[in-house]
């Protein structure tokens, strides 16, 4: 049963908060607005990877009593509950900051279950380094980008996955937007500040302007063949 779920009607938005046990992540949104096109995806992403939590999508205008419940000046908005209690609140498009206080939530939501844990609940948690490592090393070519391929979320991200496309350069991504211990922890790791960031064979190649100048002399392909 999928973990996202999107309000039809008020009963059943009421019929939800009544369970004393689930921690919802409403996410207020409008059909107009970029922003929540943008945070609907994160949120999806979210739902994949926090399957102990209910994502709730309403959609703020066809739901005003719902909307002045929870004081929606603006969307999107996020509302984290529990126990059927306001415990987080997150207005805009601010994507680190809902991811952070999702994977807090979940923590609490994992701790307490015992029969319904899943592989990734019981497993301990890796360090930090050894992750991104394995991250790195999941694919021959590995970018770290805003977004995904099919929803570049900044113009350098973009840049790179065309010109991945032109090159016919087959690679796999990471969305820094929705974890922000890789994305911070990317910088420090391999001593590099700005995204997109692009690895190949396990090695760092650099950003857009590097990947650019190895496209143009020949290099990069070279470089993929040699791995292969």
């Amino acid at each position: 049963m999928s973990n996202t779920i999107e309000i039809t009607n008020d009963g059943q938005f009421q019929d939800l908060i009544t369970k004393k046990d689930a921690v919802l992540v409403l996410n207020f949104w409008a059909t107009w607005a970029e922003p929540c096109q943008q945070m609907n995806e994160v949120a999806t992403e979210l739902a994949g990877k926090f399957s102990s939590l209910q994502f709730v999508k309403i959609e703020a205008e066809n739901f005003p009593d719902i909307s002045e419940e929870f004081e929606i000046a603006a969307v999107p908005t996020f509302i984290i509950l529990k126990g059927g209690k306001t415990v987080e609140r997150i207005e805009g498009a601010k994507a680190a900051e809902l991811t952070n206080a999702v994977a807090k939530h979940a923590k609490g939501v994992s701790s307490n279950k015992s029969s319904s844990l899943t592989e990734n609940d019981v497993k301990p948690a890796k360090d930090l380094n050894t992750r991104l490592k394995s991250l790195i090393e999941s694919a021959p070519v590995m970018v770290f980008i805003k977004g995904t391929p099919q929803q570049p979320r900044c113009g350098f991200t973009r840049q790179l996955i065309d010109i991945l496309g032109e090159q016919k350069i087959k690679y796999s991504s990471f969305n820094i937007l929705v974890d922000e211990d890789v994305r911070q922890g990317l910088k420090a790791y391999s001593n590099w500040p700005t995204f997109p960031q692009m690895y190949v064979n396990g090695e760092l190649i650099g950003g857009l302007d590097i990947v650019k100048e190895l496209v143009s002399s020949g290099e990069l392909k070279e470089m993929i063949e040699e791995g292969n």
